[in-house]
């Protein structure tokens, strides 16, 4: 019976991440870390190592130290993720960081109007972030992004689109064990596009961004983190989709960590080290496989660093 309700789960959720996954935007709803990722990407209500701010800017208030991270993405058809990050705690009750996400296709074959093969192509998507949080009472924060977006394609070196995209977000410290998010991601995000690069008659358009609504909660126990989130997809004038995502996580002696989840259309799994490299704990190297709907795999490994 458990098995039969998971496989429905799946295809009920592969099902809604076709709906929306065309959109403008979805290397940014992909998930960025291999912890993440392995967790379903249910971390409204979690903070990321190395990437406080991407999932929720709010959770940036909360930082104690200085964080720097890294991660990567190889994945079926040549595809590739990858980002970097910093944040830091403003004393007393504030928190900055930036960050640069980008991803693309790579070995794209070109081929001319006869058919017959030219050079090779790729194609990328970047978005560069600014974070700023700040905590109103010692368990309630509010964060922004703010989104540079940029979007290359193959057939021109000057055919890009661009645009500005926000997300705001809220967190809930409800005590030690538990964590309430509330999320507003890819408000009035888009890139805008102009054809005349293209064309004698091109045009200047819009390609927006779906806007997700999201809930979530964390809840620890001993040396299990569970977390869990739903998000409401709209395309600014009517619902779209419905996703919801969750994930576990369990640490032992506090040094190796074992995850899995499903989310995003994906199930996955993984695993975490975290050592000392300058100070106690100030290291961590995540690992995660996921794979898609559509049987599409990929390989993330993630670096973090505190200081």
């Amino acid at each position: 019976m458990t098995q039969r309700i998971l496989i429905i789960i799946f295809l009920v959720t592969g099902l809604f991440a076709q709906e929306w996954a065309g959109f403008s935007g979805g290397f940014l709803r992909m998930g960025m870390t291999a912890r993440s990722i392995a967790m379903g990407g249910a971390f409204t209500a979690e903070d990321d190592h190395g990437f406080a701010a991407f999932f929720n800017p709010a959770g940036t208030a909360f930082l104690v130290r200085k964080q720097v991270g890294f991660s990567y993405s190889d994945m079926s058809l040549d595809r590739r993720l990858a980002g970097t990050s910093f944040a830091t705690p403003l004393p007393p009750t504030a928190g900055l960081g930036i960050a640069w996400v980008s991803a693309g296709v790579t070995d794209i074959q070109g081929r001319n109007s006869a058919g017959e093969k030219t050079e090779m192509m790729q194609t990328s998507e970047d978005a560069f972030m600014v974070t700023f949080a700040q905590r109103i009472l010692p368990w309630l924060s509010v964060g922004a992004n703010i989104k540079i977006l940029q979007h290359q394609l193959p057939v021109n070196e000057e055919y890009e689109g661009t645009g500005i995209g926000f997300d705001i977000g809220f967190l809930f410290k409800s005590g030690k064990a538990t964590t309430f998010g509330l999320m507003i991601q890819d408000l009035s995000s888009n890139y805008q596009w102009n054809t005349g690069a293209l064309y004698a008659e091109g045009r200047a358009y819009k390609d927006n961004f779906p806007t997700i609504y999201r809930a979530g909660t964390k809840f620890v126990y001993k040396s299990a983190t569970i977390v869990a989130d739903a998000g409401f997809i709209t395309d600014h004038e009517k619902f779209i989709s419905f996703l919801p995502r969750i994930g576990a996580e369990y640490a032992y002696q506090d040094i190796y960590y074992f995850r899995g989840g499903f989310g995003n259309g994906r199930i996955a799994f993984g695993w975490g080290l975290e050592y000392n490299l300058l100070t106690d704990h100030d290291s961590r190297i995540d690992y995660t496989f996921s794979m898609d709907w559509a049987t599409q795999t990929a390989h993330t490994l993630s670096y973090a660093f505190n200081f």
